[in-house]
């Protein structure tokens, strides 16, 4: 069988949260992914080898997310088929001298503006350099993306609330339909 291998570079700052305390969380990720993790905590670069290029690939989202900030439980989640990873730099909406006012409007007063985010788009966010990370079902993780990019864009923040709280209301309601279907289904049968 065919070894596979990726080559990441996460920051220096994060090798630790990669590793764990005691090694646990390299260990629970070898074990989960059936990977194997060569990590050099002096440059910050992570070699992953492994024969099952699925499993690499969700290997090599989780090492990204942890590298970009996330706690390595929400990392986690990307083990899940429905889950996704989404990466936005920054500097691919603004000039360079804006970064420092385009992340206080992500984040907001004491983190606001970021949990809102979250709440309303059922994500994990996290800002981190000149990055946002966005995990969460592909569907949301999309929303999310959506409302983080209009308000790097300038957008009010009271328009992208009212945005997402119209596409959570929607989701409700499609998920309601579909249980009610259902049940319909049930008792039809």
């Amino acid at each position: 069988m065919a070894e596979f291998a990726y080559e990441l570079k996460i920051p220096k700052d994060r090798i630790a949260v990669l590793i764990g305390k005691n090694g646990e969380t390299k260990k629970y990720i070898e074990e989960e992914t059936n990977t194997v993790l060569d990590i050099d905590s002096r440059d910050g670069d992570v070699i992953v080898k492994g024969t099952d290029a699925l499993s690499l690939y969700s290997t090599r989202s989780i090492i990204k997310a942890i590298g970009r900030g996330f706690n390595p439980k929400i990392a986690q989640l990307l083990l899940k088929q429905d889950y996704s990873f989404e990466l936005i730099n920054i500097y691919d909406y603004i000039k360079e001298n804006h970064l420092k006012r385009v992340k206080g409007r992500l984040i907001g007063s004491k983190g606001k503006t970021r949990r809102l985010i979250e709440k309303l788009s059922d994500t994990f966010i996290s800002i981190y350099g000149k990055t946002v990370g966005i995990i969460g079902r592909i569907e949301d993780v999309g929303i999310a993306k959506r409302a983080v990019i209009s308000l790097i864009q300038g957008s009010p923040h009271s328009n992208v609330y009212m945005w997402l709280e119209k596409m959570r209301r929607e989701k409700k309601r499609r998920q309601f339909e579909t249980k009610e279907s259902d049940f319909f289904k049930d008792i039809i049968k």
